[in-house]
């Protein structure tokens, strides 16, 4: 046994391992090379950012009505004002706004209660989201019943097209991209191969020819004097087209569960649609998460391709207020606007099912 008989020398205190010093030193300046390249890309944002800023805040123009009020300094934010209505509308009728603003509310309300954890009875919430909901807005957008005058889709288009497709769209994909990922997995060799046909056959087409074929070839194998929607038309390519990619990101889900789970349930007695629903379906909708929102997301960003078929949403409608000969020279403001809309919707679905992870993580992420 060592005795210390002299006084230890007094030595420098510890680097602080806390704080914003230390992150900064532990992230972007933890040595020569990484200095090098935190100062580069600096630099970087500052050549971007600052003209950027300039343009778009500093030196833009926020209030008036006419071209005229423009300085062009930077930005016209004018144009973007004179057209908000029509760009989040279309042509809906002006008096009949509230309808579209009453079920924009209603939605807000039922996601805002499936986001809040402590709000009660979300399963009825989701039921009604997924079931009544459609139906309500059909009836308030449409009109025809209650008292309500009828709107012709034809009238329909900016920020509540795009929404309404997106929505239809993912509530009318998911639950047939369950079942045909089931179909797929199934031992029925009818089933199964009805499943992988229809997959495979809507996964082998663009979008586009999807909706050019609804829109131009369908109605000529209708029978004379019957005519489906142009707006029905699309739902319904849409839908199909997107179920298929969801089979598969679903399908992806399932073959990942260990077949024990399901061998097990069925040694307890369970019948099959007792294992997928209670056992199976539920570990793999939350393992595949992340790529059924991806799936979503880019659902509402192909939304723009309706533009082929006459129908005009968010994009579109920017496109059509563009050839104003009043507001020629402004397409960039138009265009930043449109792509800020889109970006907020698609970040918002990307952070709540990033949110959706953490909470229903139960031991599958590493």
């Amino acid at each position: 046994m060592t005795i210390q008989e002299k006084m230890i020398e007094a030595r420098p205190a510890p680097r602080s391992t806390v704080g914003p010093v230390a992150w900064l030193r532990a992230n972007l300046f933890s040595g020569p090379v990484n200095t090098v390249f935190t100062l580069l890309g600096f630099y970087l944002l500052y050549i971007l950012l600052t003209p950027t800023i300039q343009w778009a805040f500093i030196n833009a123009d926020w209030i008036g009505t006419s071209r005229d009020d423009c300085s062009r300094e930077g930005a016209c934010w004018v144009f973007v004002n004179a057209r908000l209505g029509q760009f989040i509308y279309g042509l809906y009728p002006g008096s009949e706004i509230w309808r579209v603003n009453l079920t924009f509310a209603i939605f807000a309300g039922l996601i805002a209660w499936l986001a809040i954890p402590r709000l009660p009875f979300k399963r009825w919430v989701a039921v009604a989201t997924l079931v009544g909901f459609p139906l309500l807005a059909y009836f308030l957008l449409y009109g025809g019943h209650f008292g309500l005058r009828v709107v012709e889709t034809h009238r329909w288009g900016g920020l509540m097209l795009t929404l309404v497709l997106a929505v239809v769209g993912m509530v009318g994909a998911l639950p047939i991209g369950i079942m045909l990922a089931l179909g797929r997995r199934s031992q029925m060799p009818i089933v199964k191969s009805f499943c992988v046909v229809f997959i495979e056959f809507w996964r082998g087409v663009p979008l586009i020819t999807v909706l050019f074929m609804a829109s131009v070839m369908l109605p000529l194998f209708m029978p004379t004097g019957v005519s489906v929607d142009r707006l029905i038309r699309a739902f319904i390519g849409i839908t199909l087209f997107q179920s298929a990619y969801m089979a598969e990101v679903i399908r992806g889900g399932l073959q990942a569960i260990p077949r024990g789970q399901e061998e097990a349930a069925a040694a307890l007695g369970m019948g099959y649609w007792k294992r997928m629903g209670l056992i199976v379906l539920p570990q793999a909708l939350k393992m595949m998460i992340p790529g059924i929102v991806n799936t979503f997301i880019s659902l509402f960003k192909d939304t723009t391709l309706v533009m082929i078929i006459g129908l005009f949403d968010l994009l579109g409608i920017v496109q059509a207020a563009l050839s104003d000969s009043r507001w020629l020279g402004f397409a960039l403001e138009g265009y930043v606007f449109a792509a800020f809309m889109f970006w907020v919707f698609c970040f918002s679905m990307s952070r709540y099912s990033q949110y959706l992870e953490r909470k229903l993580h139960t031991g599958h992420r590493r």
